[in-house]
């Protein structure tokens, strides 16, 4: 049963992301908003994401009831989107709200999969998140005639990703999550292990093109929507797979992985520099979605639940340094890059993820 609200939980709350990322950035656009005013909007919710695992630092918490708040907060905040949608501070404040929802839910569910499932069959229930990525996906492009159309199916999915987390958390307060045992790790010491922490955020600043304005780049090099949401979907599906195989990777060295899945990164922003109007080229580069976001996110969580024996919150600062100021970091620069120097988006993403590379080899000697 357990498994099951997890599967169901990933798949809508992916169904958010989807619609995040891949058509609010356009819906904005389309409402009038500028490049740069479109990537601080959107830098709002990773840099919360970012700032908030700090509060867990301090003796709070991340239980059943900090749990449920959140989940109430990302609802609200989503359907806080039809009157903000023409105001910019008004949307901003509703991408704040949102990304603290957001910070505080996965990690929570992240946890519980690794404990209950285990690392090595982890990916055959996380796929179903990329199975709602494509789903949304697919149907959102074929009935967005307004802006409206896209904050509905964000609204929708959003309520129902807090409804299977609700029923998620009420079994984890009935059968609590395995304590983690000290012995099995170290303390969560993040400047001991700078080079890692920072390979991670690197990783998610060259996706600040990628989640912010690939939809916008492509159709502006004479891509149809259309063709670029099957990128996106093509994208997802190799990703699917990837989870779906990944256990025997995952039981070598991770951080092996973690580097290797950095430099294919650099080479497929290359692509998408060198080559953004070539379909088998672009076809190309999604393929390597598989390995730059499916492999890369299962070795860095199943790692840093390895690594240290506070393993809950080492997940909130995973997804706190590397999607939240991580993801901050690529929203707001892109946004000025795509702005000012919009034919070398991409060369700058492929630069952030080699550098990504060059720290996670420095980690080696930690």
């Amino acid at each position: 049963m357990l498994a099951f609200l997890i599967a169901a939980f990933y798949f809508f709350y992916f169904a958010v992301i989807a619609v995040y990322i891949i058509f609010m950035p356009k819906v904005l656009s389309m409402v009038g908003f500028q490049p740069s005013e479109i990537g601080i909007i959107f830098a709002a919710a990773p840099l919360v994401r970012f700032i908030v695992p700090f509060a867990f630092t301090r003796g709070l918490q991340l239980n059943r009831t900090i749990f449920n708040m959140a989940l109430a907060l990302m609802v609200i905040s989503s359907l806080a989107f039809f009157p903000a949608l023409h105001t910019f501070s008004a949307l901003l404040l509703v991408n704040v709200g949102l990304g603290i929802g957001l910070s505080l839910i996965l990690p929570y569910i992240e946890v519980i999969a690794l404990l209950e499932i285990g690392k090595e069959r982890y990916g055959k229930i996380r796929l179903f998140g990329s199975i709602g990525f494509i789903a949304v996906a697919l149907v959102l492009v074929k009935f967005m005639d307004s802006p409206e159309t896209a904050i509905g199916y964000l609204a929708s999915t959003t309520i129902l990703t807090a409804i299977f987390g609700f029923m998620i958390a009420r079994y984890d307060h009935h059968q609590p999550a395995k304590p983690a045992r000290p012995q099995e790790g170290a303390p969560l010491q993040i400047l001991a292990h700078w080079p890692l922490w920072l390979g991670l955020g690197l990783m998610q600043v060259s996706f600040g093109p990628f989640y912010n304005f690939f939809t916008i780049y492509e159709t502006a090099h004479g891509v149809s929507l259309d063709m670029t949401i099957y990128l996106w979907s093509f994208g997802v599906v190799v990703e699917i797979l990837m989870l779906y195989f990944q256990g025997p990777l995952l039981k070598k060295n991770l951080l092996t992985v973690l580097q290797v899945t950095t430099a294919v990164t650099t080479f497929r922003w290359m692509l998408i520099w060198l080559f953004p109007d070539d379909m088998g080229v672009l076809f190309f580069s999604q393929s390597l979605h598989a390995l730059s976001f499916a492999l890369f996110h299962s070795a860095a969580i199943s790692y840093l639940f390895t690594l240290y024996s506070e393993q809950r919150l080492a997940q909130q600062f995973f997804f706190g340094i590397s999607y939240g100021l991580g993801g901050f970091l690529g929203a707001i620069s892109s946004g000025y890059i795509y702005e000012w120097w919009p034919e070398q988006l991409f060369l700058s993403a492929a630069i952030i993820a080699f550098a990504s590379f060059v720290s996670l080899k420095r980690a080696e000697r930690i």
